[in-house]
């Protein structure tokens, strides 16, 4: 029987703590059977209409706890499966194997992989079994994070370095991590999408994956916790964070920002969010952008709509169009409060192909 769990420093409801994500991969397919499948042997959800031939498959997986990301988003016009691991744990490379299998359609399977270190290494060796067995794969690496601090979460840093690239230290002093440890954060969900948008219109793989690398290319990130997350098989909380203070630069997997201060007014905190993403996004003056503000799992919509606002003016301000916007909850880190900020350089086509029709359990339009 199904009960709520309540601790000092947790309040879930939860079974056993290590069924959650089967649990809620079943209660997924069961509230969207007509849109996707749970593969329970396999451990993976794939699209009810999967394979089709011809067609470019598209997979994309990570840690569970960042929901709806990503089994909310397979279905028509975005991904054809997911590999969700365990909470803030990379899927294995067996999952991602069978997803390629599930969904290869004879024109082969775009990887898009996050910037994290157990996310790379186990997506590269499914590539390579599957390349082994005859499917064509073409992988794409998402690390449009503008934060950087290392993390013991998946496996090692909170993702691979961008060569070429000093050091900065982290909060606090003491070792460093380096200035290219960008991880994939917000653009993956924009990645998914428009490259959907690009399979189902008939791109050949080459590209589909392209579509995907521009689009990470474009974008850039940043986050802000005004709370931590407490994983149900901890029990306690991620990190320790005092009242009245907030972390800048935090990851979707719980780690500790760059940076602590006290929390500010929703203007301030959008300053430094805008800040941090134009100033290395670099986009041209004048260019049309899409406008990203996501909830980490413990902000209410009013709340994301008001950050938007002060996001937009700063966006104008700085000599940018924003033509397209996204304001929801799509990737968290559990039920942390905070937000993150991300800004896609837009040209026709990618307005085009994320204007094209979706139909997922997250997002649809179109359809």
């Amino acid at each position: 029987m199904a009960t709520a769990i309540g601790t000092a420093t947790m309040r879930k409801f939860l079974n056993n703590p290590d069924d959650v994500v089967k649990e809620a991969l079943a209660g997924l397919a069961a509230a969207h059977g007509d849109l996707l499948r749970y593969d329970v042997a396999a451990q993976i959800l794939v699209s009810t209409d999967a394979p089709r031939q011809g067609k470019v498959g598209i997979i994309s997986g990570g840690g569970s706890g960042h929901e709806p990301m990503h089994g909310g988003f397979v279905g028509r016009g975005m991904l054809d499966a997911a590999c969700p691991g365990a909470v803030f744990t990379s899927p294995v490379p067996d999952q991602m194997l069978a997803a390629t299998r599930a969904v290869d359609g004879g024109a082969g399977v775009v990887h898009i992989v996050k910037n994290y270190t157990g996310d790379v290494l186990n997506f590269k060796m499914a590539a390579e079994e599957a390349t082994d067995e005859g499917i064509k794969v073409e992988s794409v690496l998402v690390d449009d994070d503008v934060a950087v601090q290392d993390s013991l979460y998946t496996a090692g840093r909170r993702g691979v370095p961008r060569p070429g690239v000093g050091v900065v230290p982290p909060r606090g002093g003491g070792g460093g991590s380096l200035l290219g440890d960008h991880r994939g954060v917000g653009a993956t969900v924009l990645a998914e999408k428009i490259a959907g948008a690009a399979a189902e219109r008939g791109d050949n793989l080459d590209a589909v994956a392209g579509i995907a690398r521009r689009v990470n290319e474009r974008s850039r990130s940043f986050g802000v916790a005004l709370s931590s997350c407490t994983p149900p098989s901890k029990g306690s909380p991620m990190f320790d964070l005092p009242e009245g203070e907030m972390e800048l630069g935090i990851g979707i997997h719980g780690e500790p920002g760059r940076k602590r201060g006290p929390i500010a007014p929703a203007a301030e905190i959008a300053d430094v969010m805008v800040e941090a993403v134009l100033s290395d996004l670099k986009a041209r003056d004048g260019a049309s952008v899409l406008a990203f503000v996501n909830g980490m799992g413990g902000t209410p919509q009013l709340e994301l709509y008001l950050l938007y606002s002060e996001v937009e003016q700063r966006l104008r301000k700085a000599g940018l169009k924003p033509a397209r916007n996204l304001v929801g909850t799509y990737i968290t880190s559990l039920e942390m409060a905070g937000g993150s900020l991300t800004v896609l350089e837009l040209d026709d086509e990618l307005t085009a192909l994320w204007d094209a029709p979706v139909h997922t359990p997250a997002l649809r339009w179109g359809w």
